[in-house]
Order: C-alpha cells, then structure tokens, then sequence
C-alpha cells in the first residue's frame, strides 16, 4: 500500500481536510453513491463463513460481499452473530469453515495486525482509547501500524525515526480536524465526552489508512444530534474514499445512510438489498418484533 500524502496542519486548514490524499470514488461527493453492479469492483468477500465454538453455532454458512466505495451495513437482533463476524474477518477468530477474501486474497489465518496493515481496521462496541494518553497521542498510535523504523533507529532516534514521527504527527492532527475534534487534541482521552471519544477511535482506525472501515455499533449512547453528526460523518469517510461496513442497532441510522444491508439471525443470513428492499423483508419484520414469518 503506497504512503499516502500528508498535509501539515496548515495545509489542513487550507484544503478542508480529508484523512487521506486519495480520491474520492466518482459519483460521491454528495453523500448518495450508486453502487457497482453485482460482481464488479468486490473489496470482500466473506463466502460461507461458519464459526463453531464447541457446539455452539455463531455463523452457519455466512456469505456476503462488498463492492468498493459502498457503506454496508450488517444488522440483526441481539445474538445474531454481527459482531462475530466482524471479528472473523479482522483476525481475532479463524473460521472454522469457508472463506474470506479482502482485494481477492485469502486472509483466514493471517494475525490481526497483518489485516491491519492490508487495509482493515475497525472499531469496537466499547470505546478502547488510552484514557492517560492525549487524542493525539491516540491517533499516532493508529499511524504507528505503518511506520519502517526499526528497534535500533528509534532507541538511537535517527533522522527516519524523527521524519516518521513527525509525519505521523502531523497526519494524526489532521484526522483529529477530519472528525472534528483537533480543538481537544492535547487533552487526555479520559478527559473527552463520550461522544468525542467515539470520534476519537474512529480516528485512529483511519489513521491506519485502511481501505475499508469497519464500525462495531458507532451511535450507541448517541443522542439524536449526535446520531445525525456521526451520519454525516460516515459519508464524509466514504466520500474520501474509504468503504464503510457498519454494524448499528439504529435502524433510522442505518436505513439513512446505508447502500447495501445483510440481515443476520442466530448467526445465518436472512436477507440482503437495499434498505428499501431489506425494511419490507417478511423475515426481517419477523426477526425484531418475535413473529411467525407467515404473520409478518
């Protein structure tokens, strides 16, 4: 993956900051995308993914793909299994079954931070910040997954070390302006509201410069204000070019901002389309509110 250009903090001011110097998919830009057509420009591909823990079933035979520049979302009630394949594809759990191809390479197998660095990252249903850290300092961490110098070259703090440092520096400020909070950025995380702390994490999984963002549950504990920020926010992370699979209980949120959905139920995969074709799935309506399919 090529090293991205990084703007200095002036130059942020200057140019409206994006994460990253790449650019943005044709036809966004105003937060509507039209999709690729089936097969064509497919990121991931989870295909028949089954998770067992002893006799437990977590996903039985899941298979969904993910086209370039899209905001997807993965939904289902309580237990359905959307956080488990969330940690399926980002290496916390090998499938016990099927296949997972990121740009059409296996990564089944490969360590967490090896997917970090091919281009996923991700956040978490709880906030993991370093709460005596500053929001800076945080981000850098996230830019550090592309750093070269090695062992000896930071003890002795080399010239690469100091231009690494500082470039992570710099980048790391410009994400903070990115989700909106560089006014905080040498505050310490414990210090920042919930809210921005959410924002906060979403920074340093770009700071990695993934290609696809993935999002475990962003607006929980949100209220409505902060619900319509962070959606515009996720058009803004898929407006630079970064595709998006989300994960969130919201419904409004998710039918508002999404291209694509998968329905997951007790772990198998009960419908996809669009929000328009998932909200009226007989299956669907039956899995939130607990009724016979035929009663839907």
């Amino acid at each position: 993956m090529s090293e991205p250009h990084i703007e200095t903090p002036a130059e942020a001011d200057a140019a409206n900051a994006r994460p990253f110097d790449r650019p943005a998919p044709e036809g966004t830009g105003t937060g509507a995308t039209a999709p690729a057509a089936p097969g064509e420009d497919v990121l991931l591909e989870v295909d028949n993914v089954t998770l067992r823990f002893g006799g437990v079933v977590a996903l039985n035979e899941v298979s969904f793909s993910l086209r370039k520049g899209e905001i997807f979302g993965l939904i289902g009630p309580n237990g359905a299994g959307k956080t488990t394949c969330f940690n399926a594809m980002t290496g916390v759990y090998r499938p016990t079954s099927g296949g997972i191809r990121f740009q059409g390479q296996s990564i089944v197998g490969k360590k967490k931070h090896e997917i970090t660095r091919g281009g996923i990252a991700r956040t978490f249903q709880n906030v993991r910040l370093f709460p005596e850290m500053t929001a800076l300092e945080n981000v850098m961490v996230g830019a550090d997954a592309h750093h070269k110098t090695s062992v000896i070259a930071a003890l002795f703090r080399l010239p690469r070390h100091h231009r690494e440092e500082r470039t992570g520096r710099d980048r790391s400020y410009q994400l903070l302006r990115f989700v909106g909070i560089e006014h905080r950025a040498g505050d310490v995380a414990r210090n920042l509201s919930y809210g921005e702390q959410r924002r906060l994490e979403i920074a340093r999984a770009l700071a990695t410069n993934p290609t696809l963002l993935c999002l475990d549950e962003p607006a929980a504990g949100f209220n409505p204000a902060e619900k319509a920020d962070l959606l515009a926010l996720i058009r803004k992370i898929r407006d630079s070019g970064v595709t998006v699979l989300l994960i969130e209980h919201d419904m409004r949120l998710v039918m508002g901002v999404t291209d694509r959905i998968v329905v997951l139920e007790f772990g198998k995969k009960i419908a996809e389309g669009t929000p328009a074709e998932v909200r009226d799935n007989p299956a669907v309506i039956a899995a939130y509110l607990g009724v016979p399919t035929d009663a839907a």
